[in-house]
């Protein structure tokens, strides 16, 4: 009976190990395949989106007293998520046969336009 339990013990953690290897895994090919360019990129696709989610939970305990005052911020949020998203995908190396003719310094300018 003990070998089973040990058998058992040992598939409990195989789980958890696993996710560890496999983030492991994804942050060392991050860190070296991804280039700088898109790195900065993605921080300030986590800081947007850090910033809606602490609207909302502002929202959700405090109240929702000016109503459109929490919705205008967190649709911005939305909306600068989604052009840093289509800023990403057209700076990418990788999908530069997606975006013929567009330059990073094109999408870069093109974000900004938007933004503003």
């Amino acid at each position: 009976m003990s070998k089973r339990g040990d058998t058992s013990a040992a598939l409990k953690s195989a789980p958890s190990e696993n996710l560890v290897s496999v983030l492991k895994k994804f942050y060392d090919e991050y860190m070296t395949s991804t280039s700088k360019r898109l790195k900065i990129v993605d921080a300030y696709l986590v800081y947007i989106l850090l910033t809606g989610v602490i609207q909302f939970v502002y929202c959700a305990l405090v109240g929702t007293f000016p109503f459109n005052s929490f919705l205008s911020g967190f649709i911005s949020t939305v909306g600068s998520f989604v052009l840093a998203v289509c800023l990403r995908l057209q700076v990418n190396p990788q999908n530069k046969t997606d975006f013929v003719g567009i330059s990073p310094e094109r999408a870069f300018a093109d974000f900004i336009f938007a933004h503003v």
